[in-house]
């Protein structure tokens, strides 16, 4: 029942993105930095991920940098989190990001 929840959760996420204009404001700021990654609003999203101060931000903040193309400053996020240099398509990288998010 649990997995079952955190799947109904995670499509609430997906399909908030697609239907609303703001996140929910129940989210973790690092799940709400990734709502606005997804959207297009890069700003938004760094600005939450730095204010975050968790490990999940950090790699929330390094996946960021990716997207910029900032490889130099991701790895340097990627380290602060604790978790190696990603290499994988962004969008399975956020895909993982927001699924670990939604362990927590």
């Amino acid at each position: 029942m649990e997995k079952e929840a955190r799947s109904m959760r995670i499509r609430g996420f997906l399909n908030s993105i697609e239907s609303s204009d703001e996140p929910f404001t129940e989210l973790s700021v690092e799940l709400r930095a990734l709502w606005w990654a997804k959207k297009g609003a890069w700003e938004k999203a760094h600005d939450l991920a730095q204010e975050a101060g968790t490990k999940e931000g950090d790699w929330v903040h390094a996946y960021l940098h990716r997207v910029e193309g900032d490889l130099s400053n991701a790895s340097y996020w990627y380290a602060r989190a604790g978790k190696p240099v990603s290499s994988i398509e962004l969008s399975k990288e956020w895909n993982e990001i927001v699924r670990a998010l939604f362990d927590l």
